[in-house]
């Protein structure tokens, strides 16, 4: 305020005879007269030692959301606060409106509310509240120093959990699950290996699953009913080292694993499976191990939010030394990583055949639909490189989805609109068939 009565006195002194004989000693008369005003005004500002700050409001939301968090503000002083309160977040929790005018009498409290639209998933801290206290003339102010703010700055921190776009596929997927089960009504009964009941032979019955000890008791042909294996071991594996990190669309390669593990999970608890996750590159991320239905899924999504892509190579010795150490019998292990070349012809096979000595594998990559695109160009000279540059790359990805094949590991690879829903397939036909 004062910056700005200075050019302006600057301004009525330039003006001829307006102040004669003496300007300056006008000027200077003025400027003292400001000086002192301005002294008197900050003197009579509210102290912003003060004020008390406490938080409330919600502390997790799913992305996309929006959230609330309300600052309640107290002034334990003796003088009245005009002031100018801004509650600073990162710039990731998508603040709407940080800066508040409060007027607060002494005793008083107010609560102020900020909109949260956060971009990304993860843990969101508030940063810092800052606390302008202006005098009645509004000539000066208080302001807190970093030392005063972070004291002033109650501690909060909003945890934004993966969206989950995926679960509109779980009605379908429960669906075709009920089906495998027999719970309803179908002419084709799911395969499994253990024994349910007895029936009578109708025309389409598989004739391996003959009792004939029991057709010659009863006097007619008797087929063995059974059931999908319960209570197996899924484990989903989430690769998040350097390829983790590389955009598919408008999202990391890591979220699109994220939403295929919980898809995923979530069929396999209603199968009566027991899930287990782990993240790992070159050290365990995360680690969740619990088989209980009613608290699953939120101990995986908490444990999913906070994941982040490392710029390191994944240790694929690593991961399969947890793996055997996470699942000693055996288990579904479904692997979420990417088919680099690099990555898993120097990484991961020499060291598959210990995973599948054990444990059946399902390896999941997302595809890029715009390797596609460069492939089909041909417009000019540039575009027909790099479509030869995208042929050898989906070349490259062939031979190693055709090596895993020989291990007999199961390969899947969809573009990230339908990639959890092709997880899931896979987990369904592999219970179907009884190969759990």
């Amino acid at each position: 305020m004062i910056t700005l009565l200075v050019p302006a006195l600057l301004a009525v002194l330039a003006v001829p005879g307006l102040f004669t004989p003496f300007p300056w000693w006008w000027f200077a008369a003025a400027v003292g007269l400001v000086t002192l005003l301005a002294a008197a005004d900050l003197a009579l500002a509210a102290a912003v030692d003060q004020l008390r700050c406490a938080r409330s409001g919600d502390r997790q939301i799913r992305a996309g959301g929006t959230a609330t968090v309300r600052l309640t503000v107290t002034n334990h002083g003796p003088r009245p606060l005009h002031g100018r309160i801004r509650d600073t977040w990162v710039p990731s929790a998508g603040a709407g409106s940080p800066e508040h005018l409060v007027v607060l009498d002494p005793g008083e409290s107010v609560e102020l509310a900020t909109e949260l639209t956060p971009t990304r998933r993860g843990d969101r801290p508030a940063v810092r509240v800052t606390v302008r206290s202006y005098g009645p003339l509004r000539l000066a102010y208080r302001q807190t120093t970093r030392r005063q703010s972070q004291t002033l700055t109650p501690p909060w921190t909003l945890r934004v959990l993966p969206p989950f776009h995926s679960r509109r596929f779980l009605p379908e997927k429960l669906s075709r699950l009920r089906v495998i089960d027999g719970q309803a009504v179908t002419r084709g009964r799911g395969q499994g290996t253990e024994f349910d009941s007895l029936r009578e032979y109708v025309v389409g019955d598989d004739i391996r699953s003959i009792d004939w000890r029991a057709s010659a008791r009863a006097e007619h042909v008797t087929v063995k009913n059974w059931r999908p294996e319960r209570d197996r071991r899924v484990l989903c594996v989430l690769d998040t080292g350097r390829t983790a990190a590389a955009r598919v669309g408008d999202e990391p390669r890591l979220d699109a694993g994220i939403d295929a593990a919980l898809l995923l999970a979530a069929l396999a608890s209603h199968a009566g499976d027991r899930v287990d996750m782990l993240a790992v590159d070159t050290e365990v991320r995360a680690s969740v191990s619990t088989g209980y239905h009613r608290t699953l899924l939120p101990t995986l999504v908490n444990a999913m939010a906070t994941l982040e892509p490392v710029l390191f190579e994944t240790d694929f010795g690593r991961v399969v030394s947890e793996v055997l150490y996470l699942a000693p019998r055996q288990a579904l292990v479904v692997l979420f990583t990417t088919l680099e070349p690099a990555a898993l012809g120097e990484g991961l096979l020499p060291v598959l055949p210990q995973l599948l000595s054990r444990h059946r594998v399902v390896i999941a990559s997302v595809t890029d639909p715009a390797l596609d695109e460069l492939a089909a160009g041909r417009a000019d000279v540039p575009a027909i490189y790099t479509a030869a540059a995208a042929e050898k790359a989906r070349a490259v990805r062939g031979r190693v989805r055709t090596a895993l094949s020989r291990y007999g590991v199961h390969v899947v690879e969809a573009p990230s609109a339908t990639f959890a829903a092709a997880v899931a397939d896979t987990y369904l036909d592999l219970k179907a068939a009884g190969r759990l």
